[in-house]
Protein backbone atom coordinates (compact mmCIF):
# COMPACT_ATOMS: atom_id res chain seq x y z
CA UNK A 1 0.00 0.00 0.00
CA UNK A 2 1.02 3.61 -0.59
CA UNK A 3 0.81 4.30 3.13
CA UNK A 4 3.04 1.44 4.24
CA UNK A 5 5.79 2.80 6.47
CA UNK A 6 4.23 6.29 6.30
CA UNK A 7 3.33 8.32 9.36
CA UNK A 8 -0.09 9.97 9.00
CA UNK A 9 -1.24 12.98 11.03
CA UNK A 10 -4.96 13.78 11.16
CA UNK A 11 -5.49 17.26 12.59
CA UNK A 12 -8.91 17.44 14.25
CA UNK A 13 -10.80 14.80 16.21
CA UNK A 14 -14.34 15.31 14.97
CA UNK A 15 -16.45 12.57 13.35
CA UNK A 16 -14.51 12.66 10.07
CA UNK A 17 -11.04 12.62 11.61
CA UNK A 18 -11.84 9.81 14.03
CA UNK A 19 -13.62 7.78 11.35
CA UNK A 20 -10.62 8.10 9.06
CA UNK A 21 -8.24 7.05 11.85
CA UNK A 22 -10.35 3.95 12.51
CA UNK A 23 -10.47 2.99 8.82
CA UNK A 24 -6.72 3.45 8.42
CA UNK A 25 -5.94 1.46 11.55
CA UNK A 26 -8.03 -1.43 10.24
CA UNK A 27 -5.43 -1.56 7.44
CA UNK A 28 -2.53 -1.32 9.93
CA UNK A 29 -1.59 2.25 8.99
CA UNK A 30 0.46 4.37 11.38
CA UNK A 31 -1.82 7.25 12.34
CA UNK A 32 -2.10 9.91 15.03
CA UNK A 33 -5.01 12.31 15.60
CA UNK A 34 -4.05 15.72 16.98
CA UNK A 35 -7.01 17.27 18.79
CA UNK A 36 -7.09 20.66 20.50
CA UNK A 37 -9.53 19.60 23.25
CA UNK A 38 -7.71 19.04 26.54
CA UNK A 39 -9.11 15.52 26.91
CA UNK A 40 -11.92 13.26 25.76
CA UNK A 41 -14.26 14.60 28.43
CA UNK A 42 -14.43 18.09 26.92
CA UNK A 43 -18.01 19.10 26.22
CA UNK A 44 -19.12 18.28 22.69
CA UNK A 45 -21.42 21.01 21.41
CA UNK A 46 -23.97 20.95 18.64
CA UNK A 47 -27.23 19.32 17.69
CA UNK A 48 -27.70 15.57 17.16
CA UNK A 49 -26.63 14.16 13.79
CA UNK A 50 -28.75 12.07 11.45
CA UNK A 51 -26.76 9.44 9.57
CA UNK A 52 -27.56 8.79 5.91
CA UNK A 53 -27.46 5.36 4.32
CA UNK A 54 -24.94 6.04 1.55
CA UNK A 55 -22.56 8.28 3.51
CA UNK A 56 -22.42 8.39 7.31
CA UNK A 57 -23.80 4.88 7.76
CA UNK A 58 -21.66 3.54 4.91
CA UNK A 59 -18.57 4.80 6.76
CA UNK A 60 -19.77 3.28 10.04
CA UNK A 61 -20.30 -0.06 8.32
CA UNK A 62 -16.85 0.02 6.74
CA UNK A 63 -15.39 0.89 10.15
CA UNK A 64 -17.03 -2.30 11.52
CA UNK A 65 -18.98 -0.28 14.07
CA UNK A 66 -22.58 -0.77 12.94
CA UNK A 67 -23.50 -3.12 15.81
CA UNK A 68 -22.17 -0.64 18.35
CA UNK A 69 -23.95 2.20 16.54
CA UNK A 70 -27.23 0.28 16.81
CA UNK A 71 -26.76 0.23 20.57
CA UNK A 72 -25.90 3.93 20.69
CA UNK A 73 -28.30 5.75 18.35
CA UNK A 74 -31.59 7.19 19.56
CA UNK A 75 -34.68 5.48 18.08
CA UNK A 76 -37.46 7.99 17.45
CA UNK A 77 -35.18 11.02 17.56
CA UNK A 78 -36.00 11.66 13.89
CA UNK A 79 -39.70 12.26 14.66
CA UNK A 80 -40.64 15.72 13.39
CA UNK A 81 -43.16 18.45 14.08
CA UNK A 82 -43.64 21.38 11.70
CA UNK A 83 -45.18 24.35 13.47
CA UNK A 84 -46.03 27.96 12.75
CA UNK A 85 -44.94 30.95 14.81
CA UNK A 86 -48.05 30.60 17.00
CA UNK A 87 -46.90 27.10 18.05
CA UNK A 88 -49.69 25.38 16.12
CA UNK A 89 -48.75 21.92 14.85
CA UNK A 90 -49.33 21.73 11.10
CA UNK A 91 -47.44 18.50 10.43
CA UNK A 92 -46.55 15.58 12.68
CA UNK A 93 -45.20 12.14 11.91
CA UNK A 94 -45.23 11.01 15.55
CA UNK A 95 -48.10 8.59 14.91
CA UNK A 96 -47.55 7.83 11.25
CA UNK A 97 -43.79 7.45 10.89
CA UNK A 98 -43.10 3.88 9.73
CA UNK A 99 -40.96 1.55 11.80
CA UNK A 100 -37.91 1.86 9.62
CA UNK A 101 -34.76 -0.13 10.02
CA UNK A 102 -31.18 -0.09 8.89
CA UNK A 103 -30.97 -0.49 5.13
CA UNK A 104 -34.28 1.29 4.49
CA UNK A 105 -33.85 4.06 1.92
CA UNK A 106 -35.18 6.93 4.03
CA UNK A 107 -34.05 5.72 7.46
CA UNK A 108 -31.84 8.39 9.03
CA UNK A 109 -31.02 7.27 12.58
CA UNK A 110 -29.97 10.07 14.91
CA UNK A 111 -27.10 10.05 17.35
CA UNK A 112 -25.80 12.68 19.75
CA UNK A 113 -22.36 14.03 18.98
CA UNK A 114 -20.90 12.95 22.31
CA UNK A 115 -21.85 9.26 22.05
CA UNK A 116 -20.73 9.21 18.40
CA UNK A 117 -17.35 10.60 19.39
CA UNK A 118 -17.04 8.13 22.27
CA UNK A 119 -17.89 5.20 19.99
CA UNK A 120 -15.21 6.23 17.52
CA UNK A 121 -12.63 6.94 20.24
CA UNK A 122 -13.25 3.53 21.77
CA UNK A 123 -12.47 1.85 18.44
CA UNK A 124 -8.97 3.35 18.17
CA UNK A 125 -5.69 1.98 19.47
CA UNK A 126 -4.68 3.44 22.85
CA UNK A 127 -2.68 6.64 22.41
CA UNK A 128 -3.96 7.34 18.89
CA UNK A 129 -5.43 10.70 19.88
CA UNK A 130 -2.93 13.27 21.13
CA UNK A 131 -5.03 15.64 23.24
CA UNK A 132 -4.30 19.31 23.96
CA UNK A 133 -2.72 19.62 20.51
CA UNK A 134 -3.94 22.93 19.09
CA UNK A 135 -2.39 23.20 15.62
CA UNK A 136 -0.51 26.45 14.97
CA UNK A 137 1.60 25.92 11.85
CA UNK A 138 3.66 23.44 9.86
CA UNK A 139 6.73 23.56 7.68
CA UNK A 140 8.11 21.21 5.02
CA UNK A 141 10.61 18.67 6.33
CA UNK A 142 12.01 16.06 3.97
CA UNK A 143 9.08 14.63 2.03
CA UNK A 144 6.61 15.47 4.80
CA UNK A 145 5.74 18.14 7.34
CA UNK A 146 6.80 19.21 10.80
CA UNK A 147 3.69 20.27 12.71
CA UNK A 148 3.78 22.76 15.58
CA UNK A 149 1.22 23.00 18.36
CA UNK A 150 0.21 25.70 20.83
CA UNK A 151 1.49 23.68 23.80
CA UNK A 152 5.03 23.92 22.41
CA UNK A 153 5.28 20.40 21.02
CA UNK A 154 6.06 19.41 17.43
CA UNK A 155 5.51 16.24 15.42
CA UNK A 156 6.57 14.94 12.00
CA UNK A 157 4.22 13.30 9.49
CA UNK A 158 4.69 12.03 5.96
CA UNK A 159 1.04 12.81 5.20
CA UNK A 160 -1.13 15.48 6.88
CA UNK A 161 -4.92 15.30 6.64
CA UNK A 162 -6.78 18.42 7.69
CA UNK A 163 -9.96 17.67 9.62
CA UNK A 164 -9.84 20.93 11.54
CA UNK A 165 -13.16 22.42 10.54
CA UNK A 166 -14.51 25.45 8.74
CA UNK A 167 -11.73 27.73 10.01
CA UNK A 168 -9.03 25.25 9.05
CA UNK A 169 -5.49 26.46 9.64
CA UNK A 170 -4.18 23.85 7.22
CA UNK A 171 -6.39 24.79 4.25
CA UNK A 172 -4.19 27.83 3.36
CA UNK A 173 -1.25 25.48 2.73
CA UNK A 174 -3.28 24.07 -0.18
CA UNK A 175 -5.55 26.84 -1.42
CA UNK A 176 -6.54 30.47 -0.94
CA UNK A 177 -10.23 29.56 -1.17
CA UNK A 178 -12.22 30.99 1.72
CA UNK A 179 -15.75 30.27 2.97
CA UNK A 180 -18.50 32.59 1.75
CA UNK A 181 -21.10 33.94 4.18
CA UNK A 182 -24.59 32.63 3.39
CA UNK A 183 -26.51 35.48 5.02
CA UNK A 184 -27.91 33.34 7.84
CA UNK A 185 -27.14 33.43 11.57
CA UNK A 186 -28.14 30.57 13.86
CA UNK A 187 -28.19 31.61 17.52
CA UNK A 188 -27.62 28.42 19.49
CA UNK A 189 -28.95 27.79 22.98
CA UNK A 190 -29.55 24.89 25.35
CA UNK A 191 -32.22 24.40 28.00
CA UNK A 192 -33.13 21.47 30.25
CA UNK A 193 -36.48 19.79 29.69
CA UNK A 194 -37.48 20.65 33.27
CA UNK A 195 -37.05 24.32 32.45
CA UNK A 196 -38.96 24.12 29.18
CA UNK A 197 -42.01 21.97 30.04
CA UNK A 198 -44.29 23.17 27.24
CA UNK A 199 -41.76 22.48 24.49
CA UNK A 200 -40.72 19.20 26.12
CA UNK A 201 -44.33 18.01 26.09
CA UNK A 202 -44.56 18.75 22.38
CA UNK A 203 -41.23 17.42 21.14
CA UNK A 204 -41.38 13.96 22.77
CA UNK A 205 -37.76 13.10 22.05
CA UNK A 206 -37.83 14.26 18.43
CA UNK A 207 -37.40 17.61 16.73
CA UNK A 208 -39.40 20.77 16.04
CA UNK A 209 -39.12 23.10 13.07
CA UNK A 210 -41.09 26.33 13.43
CA UNK A 211 -41.38 28.95 10.67
CA UNK A 212 -42.74 32.47 10.55
CA UNK A 213 -41.96 35.77 8.82
CA UNK A 214 -38.57 34.67 7.36
CA UNK A 215 -37.38 33.41 10.76
CA UNK A 216 -37.08 29.91 12.23
CA UNK A 217 -36.81 28.14 15.54
CA UNK A 218 -35.23 24.70 15.21
CA UNK A 219 -35.18 22.36 18.23
CA UNK A 220 -33.79 18.89 18.80
CA UNK A 221 -33.99 16.87 22.00
CA UNK A 222 -30.72 15.31 23.14
CA UNK A 223 -30.20 11.96 24.81
CA UNK A 224 -30.04 13.53 28.28
CA UNK A 225 -33.37 15.28 27.70
CA UNK A 226 -31.90 18.74 27.12
CA UNK A 227 -33.35 20.79 24.29
CA UNK A 228 -30.77 22.17 21.90
CA UNK A 229 -32.30 25.02 19.92
CA UNK A 230 -31.47 27.59 17.27
CA UNK A 231 -33.08 30.91 16.44
CA UNK A 232 -32.25 31.09 12.74
CA UNK A 233 -32.61 34.31 10.74
CA UNK A 234 -31.12 36.47 8.00
CA UNK A 235 -28.53 39.02 9.13
CA UNK A 236 -25.39 40.69 7.87
CA UNK A 237 -22.01 39.14 8.61
CA UNK A 238 -20.95 41.50 11.40
CA UNK A 239 -24.23 41.14 13.29
CA UNK A 240 -22.78 39.38 16.39
CA UNK A 241 -20.27 42.18 16.98
CA UNK A 242 -22.52 45.04 15.94
CA UNK A 243 -25.62 43.84 17.82
CA UNK A 244 -24.22 45.03 21.14
CA UNK A 245 -25.44 41.82 22.75
CA UNK A 246 -23.63 40.08 25.56
CA UNK A 247 -24.30 36.44 24.69
CA UNK A 248 -23.74 35.47 28.34
CA UNK A 249 -26.50 37.81 29.51
CA UNK A 250 -29.74 35.80 29.56
CA UNK A 251 -31.97 38.80 30.30
CA UNK A 252 -30.49 40.73 27.40
CA UNK A 253 -30.97 37.81 25.01
CA UNK A 254 -34.55 37.34 26.18
CA UNK A 255 -35.28 40.99 25.45
CA UNK A 256 -33.64 40.64 22.03
CA UNK A 257 -35.75 37.57 21.26
CA UNK A 258 -38.98 39.29 22.25
CA UNK A 259 -38.16 42.17 19.91
CA UNK A 260 -36.79 40.11 16.99
CA UNK A 261 -39.56 37.49 17.23
CA UNK A 262 -42.21 39.93 18.42
CA UNK A 263 -45.01 38.33 16.42
CA UNK A 264 -44.27 34.81 17.72
CA UNK A 265 -46.23 33.07 20.47
CA UNK A 266 -45.13 33.56 24.07
CA UNK A 267 -44.64 29.78 24.33
CA UNK A 268 -41.26 30.06 22.62
CA UNK A 269 -39.90 32.47 25.22
CA UNK A 270 -39.39 29.68 27.76
CA UNK A 271 -36.42 28.58 25.67
CA UNK A 272 -34.67 31.91 26.21
CA UNK A 273 -35.92 32.54 29.75
CA UNK A 274 -34.41 29.35 31.10
CA UNK A 275 -31.47 28.58 28.83
CA UNK A 276 -27.98 28.00 30.08
CA UNK A 277 -25.47 30.62 28.94
CA UNK A 278 -23.64 31.58 26.91
CA UNK A 279 -25.63 31.54 23.70
CA UNK A 280 -23.48 30.95 20.63
CA UNK A 281 -24.06 32.97 17.43
CA UNK A 282 -23.13 30.74 14.50
CA UNK A 283 -22.59 32.45 11.16
CA UNK A 284 -23.41 30.02 8.36
CA UNK A 285 -20.80 29.73 5.60
CA UNK A 286 -20.13 27.57 2.56
CA UNK A 287 -17.16 27.01 0.31
CA UNK A 288 -17.35 28.13 -3.36
CA UNK A 289 -19.18 25.59 -5.50
CA UNK A 290 -16.47 25.71 -8.18
CA UNK A 291 -13.45 25.54 -5.88
CA UNK A 292 -10.33 23.75 -7.02
CA UNK A 293 -6.66 23.56 -6.10
CA UNK A 294 -3.49 21.84 -7.19
CA UNK A 295 -3.08 18.50 -5.45
CA UNK A 296 -0.10 18.06 -3.16
CA UNK A 297 1.48 14.67 -2.40
CA UNK A 298 1.56 15.07 1.37
CA UNK A 299 -1.48 17.07 2.53
CA UNK A 300 -5.24 17.00 1.87
CA UNK A 301 -8.55 18.06 3.40
CA UNK A 302 -11.67 16.31 4.68
CA UNK A 303 -14.96 17.51 6.16
CA UNK A 304 -15.64 21.18 6.84
CA UNK A 305 -11.99 22.02 6.17
CA UNK A 306 -12.66 21.02 2.56
CA UNK A 307 -16.31 21.94 2.04
CA UNK A 308 -18.09 23.63 4.93
CA UNK A 309 -21.77 23.95 4.04
CA UNK A 310 -25.01 25.13 5.68
CA UNK A 311 -26.77 22.55 7.88
CA UNK A 312 -30.08 22.77 6.04
CA UNK A 313 -29.85 19.42 4.23
CA UNK A 314 -28.26 17.42 7.04
CA UNK A 315 -25.31 16.64 4.78
CA UNK A 316 -22.31 18.21 6.53
CA UNK A 317 -21.31 15.40 8.89
CA UNK A 318 -22.39 12.76 6.39
CA UNK A 319 -20.24 14.20 3.62
CA UNK A 320 -17.35 14.46 6.09
CA UNK A 321 -17.60 10.81 7.07
CA UNK A 322 -17.90 9.83 3.41
CA UNK A 323 -14.68 11.81 2.82
CA UNK A 324 -13.03 9.62 5.43
CA UNK A 325 -14.34 6.45 3.81
CA UNK A 326 -13.36 7.41 0.27
CA UNK A 327 -9.95 8.83 1.17
CA UNK A 328 -9.07 5.66 3.08
CA UNK A 329 -10.01 3.58 0.02
CA UNK A 330 -8.03 5.73 -2.41
CA UNK A 331 -4.95 5.58 -0.18
CA UNK A 332 -5.15 1.79 -0.19
CA UNK A 333 -6.03 1.31 -3.86
CA UNK A 334 -3.23 -0.55 -5.69
CA UNK A 335 -4.06 1.12 -9.02
CA UNK A 336 -2.34 4.31 -7.83
CA UNK A 337 1.45 4.37 -7.86
CA UNK A 338 1.96 7.61 -5.92
CA UNK A 339 0.26 9.36 -3.03
CA UNK A 340 -0.31 12.39 -5.24
CA UNK A 341 -2.27 10.31 -7.77
CA UNK A 342 -4.44 8.77 -5.05
CA UNK A 343 -5.08 12.10 -3.34
CA UNK A 344 -5.89 13.79 -6.67
CA UNK A 345 -8.50 11.14 -7.48
CA UNK A 346 -10.05 11.55 -4.04
CA UNK A 347 -10.12 15.35 -4.23
CA UNK A 348 -11.74 15.45 -7.68
CA UNK A 349 -14.57 13.15 -6.59
CA UNK A 350 -14.94 14.84 -3.19
CA UNK A 351 -15.23 18.35 -4.60
CA UNK A 352 -17.85 17.27 -7.14
CA UNK A 353 -20.22 15.60 -4.68
CA UNK A 354 -19.62 18.26 -2.01
CA UNK A 355 -20.64 20.97 -4.48
CA UNK A 356 -23.93 19.17 -5.11
CA UNK A 357 -24.62 18.82 -1.38
CA UNK A 358 -23.65 22.45 -0.75
CA UNK A 359 -25.98 23.68 -3.49
CA UNK A 360 -28.86 21.70 -1.99
CA UNK A 361 -28.05 23.08 1.47
CA UNK A 362 -27.94 26.67 0.19
CA UNK A 363 -31.26 26.27 -1.64
CA UNK A 364 -32.89 24.74 1.43
CA UNK A 365 -31.57 27.61 3.54
CA UNK A 366 -33.12 30.16 1.20
CA UNK A 367 -36.40 28.24 1.22
CA UNK A 368 -36.45 27.99 5.02
CA UNK A 369 -35.89 31.73 5.47
CA UNK A 370 -38.31 32.93 2.79
CA UNK A 371 -41.74 34.50 3.23
CA UNK A 372 -43.28 31.20 2.06
CA UNK A 373 -41.06 28.98 4.24
CA UNK A 374 -43.91 27.34 6.14
CA UNK A 375 -45.83 26.42 3.00
CA UNK A 376 -42.68 25.12 1.30
CA UNK A 377 -41.68 22.92 4.23
CA UNK A 378 -45.19 21.53 4.65
CA UNK A 379 -45.25 20.64 0.97
CA UNK A 380 -41.88 18.91 1.29
CA UNK A 381 -42.73 16.88 4.38
CA UNK A 382 -46.23 15.94 3.22
CA UNK A 383 -44.79 14.79 -0.11
CA UNK A 384 -42.11 12.76 1.67
CA UNK A 385 -44.77 11.09 3.85
CA UNK A 386 -46.89 10.16 0.82
CA UNK A 387 -43.84 8.66 -0.88
CA UNK A 388 -43.13 6.48 2.15
CA UNK A 389 -46.75 5.34 2.38
CA UNK A 390 -46.64 4.21 -1.27
CA UNK A 391 -43.59 2.09 -0.51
Amino acid sequence: MLINNKSIAIVGGGPAGLTLARLLQLKNASVKVYERDVNQFARVQGSPLDMHEDSGLAAIRKAELLDEFKNTFRPGADKTLIMNDQAEILYSDHETKPEEDFGAEHFRPEIDRGPLRNMLLGSLHPGTVVWDSHFISMEPQGTGWLLHFKNGTSAYADLVIASDGANSKIRPYLTNNKPIYSGVVMLEGNVSKENSPHIDALIQGGKIMAFGNTKNILIGQKGNGDLGFYASFKAYENWPADSGLDFSDKAQLLQWFREKYSDWSEIWTELFENATTPFIPRLIYSMPLDQTWETMPNVTLIGDAAHVMPPFAGEGANMAMLDALELSEYLMDPQYTTLKEAIAAYEIKMRKRAAIATQESLENGERMHSEKALEAMLEFFNGHSEEQEEK
